[in-house]
Formats: C-alpha cells, structure tokens, sequence
C-alpha cells in the first residue's frame, strides 16, 4: 500500500503558501498583503518557515495518512 498522505498535504500547502498567491508576509508596503501576486527574498524566507513548521506538524506530530490498495 502507497502512502500518500505527506505528499497530498505538501502539495496543498505549497499552493496555499506560495508568496503572494494568497497572503504575502511581510508585504511591500504592509506588514500583511493580500492577493497582490508579488513577492521579496525576506517574504520567501518567512513562508518557507511556516511551510516546515505546518508541515511538520501535520507529518511527524499529527501523523496523516492517506493510504491506497494495491
């Protein structure tokens, strides 16, 4: 059985977290922008942080598996 439980999860929060698809943080002008399709190196530090620590959580922590039969 294949276990795709980690990929499906990080897939999703790359989307969601991607700088300046959704929210972007810190933005250009403010501290939080929304839907403003831009982004910075500081931006892309800062979710790159949350991206491992949700994912980390959900993986190791929480432990979500989506499994599938052969």
């Amino acid at each position: 059985m294949s276990d795709w439980g980690p990929v499906v999860i990080a897939v999703v929060l790359f989307v969601l977290l991607s700088p300046g698809l959704l929210v972007q943080l810190p933005g250009n002008h403010h501290f939080i922008e929304f839907g403003n399709l831009h982004t910075s190196a500081v931006s892309i530090v800062v979710h790159s942080i949350i991206y491992f620590a949700i994912i980390a959580i959900f993986v190791i922590v929480i432990g979500v598996h989506i499994t599938t039969a052969d």
